[in-house]
């Protein structure tokens, strides 16, 4: 892959669609590892914000252990939004998304490539370092797995439901803070259902339903966020 086909605006029409579908994700990712300060400030606010609260909350496990589940995702949620703003904001900018837009393939399969890759940076970083986080709260070995489970199901979500909010919001002055008021609402029954899976191990219940509910939402959001996320680009554009 050259230079140009990494940042420039030129988007290789005779791909196949899967062929396309790669490269979007191959140049989100090594655009990502070009921009690592990036990718740091996610992980490093969701560190702060995490060690923060025992510190504040005092030692007594019985109440870091019952504040846990919630203190994680809520910290994971909040550190997923501060890199929203910058999904389509260089793409807008520098000409990628207008030839995204007239590439005879479907916009919503490319869209999808884009949420993944966002999640492979800025989701997948936050699943890895949750567990280690996690032990400042003395959580119980199935506890931890649960968290990395619900993690794993729920952080695609948030990407991709902030997807949406990143592309309404596109090229609007703000557009940062209007992404976290549009988005937060709809993040909070991923926030609840996590939170609820992990709450129900440690109190020694099943997690099932909860499971099921986040992989629901998974295969919706999978389904629906792609194509209102294109229809949104292409509003934003006109």
């Amino acid at each position: 892959m050259n230079q140009k086909s990494v940042e420039g605006p030129s988007l290789a029409g005779g791909l196949s669609l899967t062929g396309l579908f790669v490269l979007i994700i191959r140049r989100d990712l090594v655009l990502a590892m070009r921009r690592r300060a990036d990718v740091l400030t996610t992980l490093i606010f969701f560190v702060i914000v995490v060690t923060l609260f025992p510190l504040g909350v005092g030692p007594e496990l019985n109440m870091l252990r019952t504040m846990a589940p919630g203190t994680l995702w809520v910290a994971a949620l909040l550190a997923s939004m501060l890199s929203l703003g910058r999904l389509f904001s260089a793409d807008y900018l520098d000409g990628t998304l207008e030839q995204m837009l007239l590439v005879p393939q479907s916009l919503s399969a490319l869209v999808l490539g884009k949420m993944i890759a966002h999640w492979m940076a800025s989701g997948l970083p936050l699943v890895l370092m949750a567990p280690v986080l996690g032990l400042q709260f003395d959580m119980p070995a199935e506890a931890l797995w649960m968290l990395i489970l619900t993690l794993l199901l729920g952080t695609p979500i948030l990407s991709m439901i902030g997807a949406i909010g990143a592309a309404l919001t596109l090229g609007l002055r703000g557009g940062g803070v209007l992404v976290s008021l549009l988005v937060l609402p709809l993040c909070i029954p991923v926030l609840v259902f996590g939170a609820g899976a992990v709450e129900a191990i440690t109190s020694g219940m099943s997690a099932a339903a909860h499971l099921s509910l986040l992989g629901a939402l998974l295969l919706l959001a999978l389904v629906f966020t792609p194509w209102v996320t294109a229809m949104a680009l292409r509003i934003s554009m006109e």
